[in-house]
């Protein structure tokens, strides 16, 4: 153990791994910082760049570029009333209110501080739990793969909002994409129309750079509102009173980071959702819920602790089983399998050294998140007033070079461009990306722990739930697929009662 720990040490404190991070902390900074920008298509954009570092640089970049942009998303919704991020818009509003109160500076600081307290709280429960579950998985075979997965994806479904026969929608569409290719085993062409280029299945890196960046380009084109305009010209010391929020909301910072981790675990959940979540638990368990959307700190403490405790969550599932926590761990899943550091169990015994060094990693990335994030603070003016008429050819112009350079394919382009497309029509329609991202990443998992589990038992349907943990993950998927709906019908009638005359 002593000795992968100095070898995840030596691999961590490089120079170039650590001139990496800073250049990655920058980047999310910036496109964080940049209203419509997301912490996911950061790490969309930041794939061509890793293709060419090795392993732990290139997991060094997503990291640090994601927990940097999710922080800076508070910035523009601080001074515009603009999210940068999904995952700040739960707070936005209380976060401008304080801002026209002249209190700006504390809730900047409220949401620097406290998203890193909440990112190092994720990271020690992922340095807690991720070795234990991989111990525990260890034990799983192919039967009980296929409930989890299944699994994974219901919930993604549910979580999604108050439709899920949309998300069902979008994630059938993501099941859809990940049969293209030859299938398994026969190895027999599926959906390819004769097109050699799709027997090797749709790309997921040109896929999720398209759904993530060409959609936001496109948006851009078509947002015909004017800009918004900052309400303060300077901002002063953020860091100034913020010890004494410490004090004064320690059982809301633990209770956003510990709902943000939670959360954060469960499929194509994310950053946003625990941050909304947490906002509402907040108010809730307030005792001056009604300085709530005036300018109250209170909410502010809680979800900005939840949204980056959220990211750690989500490298849970990610490297225990390869199920992706959101959107953004569902493309570095992609990245670890290009750099075969192939996400399960057997990466923590195989090669231990690389699992310490992602804990090092979000550590590090939480630390330095401070100093870095007072700088991005101070020049916010200047990054809010950077014109998005040239911001956005810049990022297409990105996109293209950086998808072509994958495979050295015009092919990979299209993809993108096509995905990009999909991707604004269906969130222009209100419905949710989350759920067809799983559906890609998962679909060939869930295929090939059901053709394998068909084989082993001899078409025997039984074998699915005659070993005892496979069983009692497939009590957990059928009561997830009856109880849950039965509970939001119950609960639509009893309000109908409620309100009817």
């Amino acid at each position: 153990m002593f000795q992968a720990v100095a070898q995840a040490f030596s691999m961590v404190f490089e120079p170039y791994t650590i001139a990496v991070m800073v250049g990655a902390s920058l980047f999310g900074l910036f496109v964080g910082a940049v209203p419509g920008l997301t912490a996911t298509m950061a790490t969309a954009l930041l794939v061509p760049v890793t293709f060419f570092m090795p392993p732990i640089p290139a997991i060094a970049a997503m990291v640090t570029a994601t927990a940097m942009a999710i922080f800076s998303g508070d910035i523009p919704g601080c001074l515009l009333r603009i999210p940068g991020t999904p995952a700040s818009a739960a707070y936005t509003d209380e976060a401008y209110a304080m801002t026209r109160k002249g209190q700006g500076e504390l809730a900047l600081g409220a949401g620097l501080v406290f998203s890193a307290i909440g990112g190092l709280f994720g990271t020690v429960v992922l340095i807690v739990a991720a070795p234990a579950l991989a111990d525990f998985a260890l034990n799983f075979s192919s039967f009980e793969y296929f409930w989890l997965v299944l699994l994974g994806l219901t919930c993604a479904i549910l979580i999604t909002g108050d439709q899920p026969l949309k998300g069902l929608v979008t994630l059938l569409l993501g099941l859809l994409v990940a049969c293209v290719g030859l299938g398994n085993p026969a190895g027999f062409p599926r959906f390819t129309f004769g097109n050699a280029e799709l027997t090797g299945g749709i790309g997921m890196i040109p896929m999720m750079i398209g759904m993530f960046a060409i959609s936001e380009v496109i948006r851009y084109v078509v947002d015909t509102s004017p800009p918004a305009e900052m309400v303060v010209d300077k901002v002063g010391n953020v860091m100034r009173g913020q010890w004494e929020l410490a004090k004064r909301y320690p059982a809301q910072i633990l209770r956003g980071s510990t709902l943000g981790t939670a959360v954060g675990a469960l499929p194509g959940a994310g950053a946003d959702i625990a941050a909304w979540m947490s906002y509402a638990m907040s108010k809730r368990f307030s005792k001056e819920p009604q300085k709530f959307g005036t300018g109250h700190v209170e909410g502010i403490v809680e979800s900005g602790a939840a949204n980056n405790s959220a990211l750690a969550g989500a490298w849970i599932p990610a490297l225990v089983f390869g199920i992706p926590g959101d959107s953004i761990t569902a493309i570095v899943i992609g990245v670890l399998y290009m750099k075969n550091m192939n996400p399960g169990p057997t990466l923590f015994t195989t090669n231990p050294q690389n699992i310490y060094a992602v804990f090092m990693l979000f550590i590090i990335a939480n630390i330095i998140m401070i100093p870095l994030g007072i700088l991005c603070i101070k020049v916010a003016k200047r990054i809010l007033r950077v014109p998005r008429n040239v911001l956005m050819p810049l990022i297409l112009l990105f996109c293209i070079v950086g998808t072509f350079a994958i495979n050295n394919t015009v092919f990979d382009i299209g993809i993108m461009l096509v995905a990009g497309v999909v991707a604004y029509v269906l969130e222009a329609n209100r419905f949710p990306i989350a759920p067809a991202i799983l559906g890609v990443v998962l679909g060939g998992m869930l295929e090939e722990n059901f053709i394998t589990s068909m084989i082993k038992s001899d078409g025997n349907l039984a074998a699915f739930v005659g070993r005892p943990i496979a069983a009692g993950l497939a009590f957990l998927t059928f009561l997830v697929w009856f109880a849950l709906p039965l509970m939001r019908m119950l609960r639509a009638r009893k309000l109908a009662a409620t309100t009817a005359p």
